[in-house]
């Protein structure tokens, strides 16, 4: 297949039943792929899921951070493109560095406990070049301007160069009256990409930069006029190639650095990262109904900070069996991960997983999957000067899912699906934060936190297309019970801080004649903060558009979003509100 019509991807909000495969090589049961259109960020994308809870400090300036379900940011692993972004200094990756409008789909992997982002890819017309320009403006003094150029080099070769920015005075109204201030934010990203077709296979090269300048408003309790600046770097490949009908390569390689810089009352600090990874996967299909997977990875990371310094080599090694028939699909794995941190510091575990998908009749899955997770300690957990702790052992955690999965096209132009999953994640060894034995006004972590977290996922979702009109629904709902069982914890038994027992998503779009309406609804109750029960919250958005097809060029599309309509007053994390009723506008052109 040559590039000059594109490369075809499912639709992210599409209803028909998609077999996801993981970076491994092997089917996953349970995974959902969530929607970019009309989304200005990549958290709007995630609160989309109610198994996900999104920290937000508030604000365009604000921290962004996502875990799933009860297991803790630094637990869940983000991808691009197949491969891990890393974060050994804290374990918790800003979402706000990566540009939505730049990729394809975002699949949550509960599984895997991770979330992966796919590059859009470029596809062209009858000209060998298209592009589309975007520019948004609203409240808080926001400036959203965007542009991506796409270029066919050759039947087999294509790129893509990007680049976006966030500008922002940030500062909005809160409380009694109260303005939050030091909330601006200057954010540059730009990246460039490669994708090309071999015979047997096909490659995709990324090179991609964020830099940002930010106020750092602390919360209402301790404002501060602190200064946060951020640049990060990398530049990755991947290749597919399928040397026979036997056996297929999968590789990947990545270099990047982050530098995070904090100017504070407190004194300056200095943040710098790098990090080298190389990975590999090899399939071999055995038999029609039976593949084998190997896989190696190794990774170096090393940082550079004005309180301490610290290395990391890490290698990862899986054997995969999968099985498939005309109803059943059975993965079975055996993972090894070792870090070996500079100083002779080491720390190794065995994962293995079950991953299953039984076909009951046409359109009616049943799936389950359980695997062991665990979670090497942060560099600021094990090294950070005065709370560093290095007898740390890794986080261990053991998570469980069973569900039915209903997908079935009822009559042309009708779809519908539902989905209900039952889980159980149970986490020992949780670094927790606790007073020191020689000194109780001074804290470490030790391992000594447990989490119980259990709870149900449903979704309900139709589809409707005749003609030039086109409706869908989609409501979802999420229950959890993620509960603190340390023991002589004060919090005992009681819910981890944040994490809703009771989300629900309400998600309609209507589309016609280049006119559409899309409104969202959350709803979050049953919240703590670790001293007490905080305020159940939602909110109503909604995004306006309308495309007009212009002769010899390509679509012009207007459209207005308003969030937070009825203006409710929140907060995610306690002492960061989050604003307020806001609108953007913007205009959008493709050619």
């Amino acid at each position: 297949m040559g590039l000059h019509s594109g490369i075809d991807v499912p639709a992210s909000d599409s209803l028909d039943a998609v077999v996801v495969t993981a970076d491994k090589g092997v089917i996953v049961s349970r995974a959902d792929t969530l929607s970019l259109n009309t989304s200005f960020t990549v958290s709007d994308v995630l609160l989309k899921s109610p198994g996900l809870h999104v920290g937000d400090n508030g604000g365009p300036a604000g921290l962004k951070t996502v875990s799933l379900r009860g297991m803790g940011s630094a637990h869940t692993a983000v991808y691009i493109d197949g491969v891990r972004v890393g974060n050994v200094q804290s374990g918790q990756n800003d979402l706000g560095m990566l540009a939505v409008e730049n990729y394809s789909s975002a699949v949550v992997d509960y599984a895997q406990n991770s979330i992966s982002f796919k590059t859009a890819r470029p596809v062209f017309g009858t000209s060998p070049v298209a592009g589309t320009v975007r520019f948004s403006a609203g409240s808080f003094g926001t400036y959203l301007p965007s542009a991506r150029m796409d270029f066919r080099l050759s039947d087999r070769l294509a790129m893509s160069a990007n680049a976006s920015g966030i500008f922002s005075k940030g500062d909005f109204r809160y409380g009694d009256g109260q303005t939050r201030n030091n909330n601006d934010i200057a954010q540059v990203r730009a990246g460039l990409d490669l994708f090309g077709i071999m015979p047997g296979g096909e490659y995709h090269f990324k090179a991609y930069y964020n830099g940002v300048e930010r106020g750092t408003p602390g919360s209402t309790s301790y404002p501060s006029e602190d200064r946060q600046n951020d640049k990060n770097a990398f530049v990755q490949g991947v290749l597919k190639k399928n040397f026979s009908q036997l056996y297929t390569l999968h590789v990947s390689a990545k270099g990047s650095y982050d530098d995070i810089f904090y100017s504070s009352s407190w004194g300056d600090s200095r943040y710098g990262q790098t990090e080298f990874q190389l990975n590999s996967a090899h399939d071999f299909q055995v038999r029609e109904w039976w593949k084998l997977t190997f896989a190696a990875d190794a990774m170096y990371d090393d940082l550079k900070s004005n309180m301490y310094e610290a290395s990391r080599v890490t290698a990862i090694s899986a054997i995969a069996s999968s099985f498939r028939t005309d109803r059943l699909m059975a993965n079975v794995a055996l993972e090894y991960e070792g870090a070996f941190d500079r100083g002779g510091l080491s720390r190794n575990a065995l994962s293995p997983s079950a991953d299953l998908r039984f076909t009951a009749f046409e359109g009616f899955d049943i799936v389950a999957f359980g695997r062991r997770a665990y979670r090497i300690p942060t560099f600021n957990e094990l090294y950070y000067v005065g709370y560093g702790n290095p007898e740390l052992r890794p986080e261990n955690a053991w998570l469980t899912d069973i569900g039915v999965d209903f997908h079935r096209r009822v009559k042309p132009g009708l779809s519908l699906k539902a989905k209900a999953d039952a889980f159980l994640n149970l986490l020992t060894d949780k670094i927790t934060s606790a007073p020191t034995e020689y000194d109780p006004a001074i804290w470490a972590p030790y391992n000594i936190g447990k989490v119980r977290s259990t709870g149900l996922d449903a979704i309900f979702g139709i589809e409707y297309a005749s003609g030039d009109m086109k409706i869908s629904f989609d409501a979802r709902y999420s229950y959890q019970s993620a509960l603190d069982m340390t023991p002589d914890s004060y919090t005992f038994a009681q819910q981890i801080p944040y994490i809703a027992r009771h989300t629900v998503v309400l998600n309609a779009m209507c589309s016609w004649k280049g006119w559409t309406a899309v409104p969202i609804w959350h709803m979050r109750s049953g919240r703590t903060d670790g001293s007490g029960e905080l305020p159940d919250w939602n909110t109503l958005d909604i995004n306006f558009s309308k495309a007009f097809n212009l002769s010899h060029t390509g679509p012009l599309t207007l459209n207005i979003s308003v969030k937070n309509i009825f203006d409710c007053r929140y907060e995610t994390v306690s002492g960061y509100p989050m604003p307020g009723r806001s609108m953007m506008c913007g205009i959008e052109y493709k050619f």
